[in-house]
């Protein structure tokens, strides 16, 4: 029997704080002395090419090439820079929520320890686009963008921004926010990841279990899902979301 796509929450260190696994590492993938990175995978559909994660490494820089997939990240500890053929850098680190462009030529370089979360799409059955530079190619999104009205009349306010959108159309990256609102029991219509921002919600599942999402907390909900959100004053999150 196939299990129902259930809500998981996302912990830094794993879930129920177990750590994460070493990975292994080919030297060729990088410009650096080899580092040690670990992970822990939350999430994985194979057939589409969807990851979902938590991820550390040490001290690294990657060889310069096409960026691996369209991704989503929330830097938990450190820093890097995002380098492309002109030497030019995009810096980000600690607290940032950043977007990268599948196939965008350029090098990620870091001094010292590293963790994100990640969500990251690479359609295995799709090549790799080719394309002349990294411009535009890394968006860090800003919680403070101004969202725009996404609402009908007569309904929760909700407002949004999107930030990023990647070149094949089926992922999104953007901010959200909702005034108090109670959504009905139905399937969620992507698969999504979340990081709140301020507020908090209430989310139901089908068989009775709840969870109470607030600032802070990561959380990823597979296509599929059946849920019910209620915001009992109001919610603003960071999404990535993923229609395929």
């Amino acid at each position: 029997m196939t299990q129902s796509p259930r809500l998981i929450h996302l912990f830094a260190n794993g879930p129920d704080g177990a750590g994460l696994t070493p990975l292994e590492l080919d030297a060729a993938d990088f410009q650096s002395p080899l580092p040690v990175q670990n992970w822990h995978l939350y999430f994985e559909d194979p057939a589409i090419g969807l990851t979902v994660g938590v991820w550390d490494t040490t001290t690294m820089q990657e060889v310069f090439g096409p960026y691996p997939g369209d991704e989503f990240v929330w830097v938990l500890e450190g820093r890097f820079l995002m380098i492309d053929g002109d030497g030019a850098a995009q810096p980000a680190g600690q607290g940032d929520c950043v977007a990268f462009r599948n196939g965008a030529p350029m090098s990620w370089k870091q001094e010292g320890y590293l963790k994100k979360f990640f969500i990251t799409l690479a359609d295995p059955n799709a090549e790799t686009p080719k394309i002349e530079n990294a411009n535009g190619a890394v968006v860090v999104v800003d919680p403070d963008t101004p969202l725009t009205i996404a609402s009908k009349p007569n309904e929760p306010i909700e407002r949004d921004h999107v930030g990023f959108t990647n070149d094949a159309g089926n992922m999104t990256v953007g901010l959200w926010s909702c005034e108090a609102a109670d959504f009905e029991m139905e399937p969620f219509s992507v698969h999504e990841f979340v990081r709140v921002i301020e507020g908090s919600a209430t989310i139901t599942e089908k068989d009775g279990s709840v969870h109470t999402v607030k600032a802070g907390d990561c959380f990823f909900i597979p296509k599929g899902t059946v849920c019910r959100w209620q915001v009992p004053t109001y919610i603003k999150k960071y999404y990535a979301q993923v229609d395929v």
